[in-house]
């Protein structure tokens, strides 16, 4: 399998596509203005403790105050310094209130997990973390961890050794570490270096927190430009093609000094033709904006954002099988659930998710399908978890969610049918205007009323309607006249009084 990493950079957007044989599996994006969060360390004040939530809103300089629940908070913290009391391995109590750990107008250093979705404001931890290429530094734990991901049960071992000797080597270090899944094979010396980085940058947090003051931001993360080359390059990956200049400067230096094996597959790309076009990547962002994902057999997929959830369907469509129903159904699912899989990825779904396969009557059919997502689902870089099939023969999960989908980056709420997906027909807005015409008969004294809607309202009035008109405007015994407003939207209308 062929992979590479593609890099449209500009003034106001970095775009980010990741590739596999061809077809886009991921897609990042982060703009100028509206950078994400996750991973900023703040100064912030606590301006609401909710008891009933055990959970706290907190200032940290934002348009919306942040969240943080009981859990994610130390019951020993040095509000001032962000300085935690390990003496237990500071492990946070979550039988501890809210009230035990915060109150309002105290100050307390927090990291965004989450960022703004939405009307929610972004979710806060007090367990710090800093990752680098190999590690993730925890300044308030003593424990060594590595990723789940690193199944093979020596090299675990031996990655846990290394950074445990390297632990007790050098008395100084307070914290823990896990060992990240980039770690896998890379020897002990560059590990080591690894490591000696994560220090000398926690120092440098430590400094900034120490010598601070007020709400705002003390830390931010890496921009994606560098995130990419930190968290998506591995061996697996044959070239990195980046089309600004300056940019892949700046990211050749990074690399040299932190991931020298990525630096020969590093490229310009300087031709004339956009880099995203090389792949109908442009393309494909344009289809995972759309509620209907097509399936090569004929089948397709439906995908519906929720604020509570995200909900899939699949349906045959126009696939009709060789065989049987029962077999057009199966392939139908199989193959759906290898496309969901990538549709989650690309278009960065998260949090519950639930999958309405096509009913299958054989137990067989329906724990091959679930094998075959959940063998998908291994390649996703969020943390997943599918519970099985409920009773109604739906497939639930979760994925874990720390910034906005495709959909919510590059769109906004339609402000003509606001969010709901349809707007009401042109049949229903005319008897809403013959019930207004009637209220304000009754109500005002006029020698004519002036219907102000859109064309298409307008239309249907004096077509399909016109009969209605003419009685309603006997039984007022007022002249209706009508105006075309081509501003209006369908379900915009005006009566004025004459």
């Amino acid at each position: 399998m062929t992979e590479e990493i593609l890099i449209n950079e500009s003034a106001t957007e970095t775009r980010v596509a990741k590739v596999e044989n061809g077809v886009v599996q991921e897609l990042y994006i982060e703009r100028a203005n509206k950078k994400g969060l996750v991973g900023n360390i703040y100064r912030g004040k606590v301006v609401r403790v909710l008891p009933g939530m055990q959970a706290a809103f907190i200032d940290i300089g934002l348009e919306k105050a942040a969240f943080i629940h009981a859990n994610e908070l130390y019951p020993s913290q040095d509000k001032q310094a962000g300085v935690v009391d390990k003496t237990e391995d500071s492990v946070p109590n979550s039988q501890i209130s809210i009230n035990d750990l915060v109150r309002e107008g105290e100050e307390i250093i927090v990291q965004v997990v989450k960022d703004m979705i939405g009307s929610k404001g972004a979710r806060l931890t007090s367990q710090l973390s800093i990752p680098s290429r190999y590690f993730v530094y925890l300044p308030n734990s003593n424990r060594v961890g590595v990723s789940q991901r690193i199944e093979e049960e020596a090299e675990r071992e031996r990655l846990k050794k290394i950074t445990s000797d390297y632990v007790a080597n050098n008395q100084e270090i307070r914290g823990g570490f896990i060992v990240r899944t980039a770690a896998e094979s890379v020897s002990e010396e560059e590990l080591n270096r690894d490591l000696e980085f994560l220090l000398r940058l926690w120092t440098f947090v430590e400094n900034l927190i120490a010598s601070s003051s007020g709400v705002g931001v003390l830390f931010e993360g890496l921009p994606l430009l560098i995130r990419t080359i930190r968290d998506l390059s591995s061996d697996s990956i044959e070239r990195i093609r980046i089309d600004s200049e300056n940019s892949y400067t700046e990211i050749l230096e990074f690399a040299r000094q932190f991931v020298p094996t990525m630096v020969d597959r590093i490229s310009h790309y300087k031709s004339d033709r956009p880099v995203f076009d090389l792949y109908g990547i442009e393309e494909e962002i344009q289809k995972a904006l759309n509620r209907k994902v097509l399936l090569k057999s004929g089948g397709y997929l439906v995908i519906d954002q929720t604020e509570a959830m995200t909900t899939i369907d699949v349906n045959t469509g126009a696939f009709v099988g060789k065989r049987n129903l029962g077999e057009t159904i199966f392939k139908t699912n199989l193959e759906a659930a290898h496309a969901i899989a990538r549709q989650l990825r690309l278009r960065n779904l998260g949090g519950i998710i639930i999958i309405d396969f096509i009913d299958m009557e054989t137990e067989d059919h329906r724990r091959q399908v679930l094998r075959a997502f959940e063998k998908m689902l291994e390649k996703d870089y969020a943390k997943t978890s599918v519970t099985g099939v409920s009773e109604l023969g739906l497939v639930e999960m979760s994925r874990k969610r720390s910034s906005d989908s495709i959909e919510h980056q590059l769109c906004e709420t339609c402000p003509t049918c606001d969010g709901r997906g349809s707007i009401k027909t042109a049949e229903t807005i005319c008897y809403e205007i013959f019930r207004e015409i009637l209220r304000s008969a009754r109500t005002y004294e006029a020698q004519t009323i002036l219907v102000i809607a859109s064309q298409s309202v307008v239309d249907c009035l004096l077509d399909e309607e016109s009969a209605t008109v003419a009685d309603i405007s006997e039984l007022v015994k007022r002249t209706i006249k009508f105006q075309v407003e081509s501003m209006y939207s369908q379900e915009q209308f005006d009566v004025v009084l004459l």
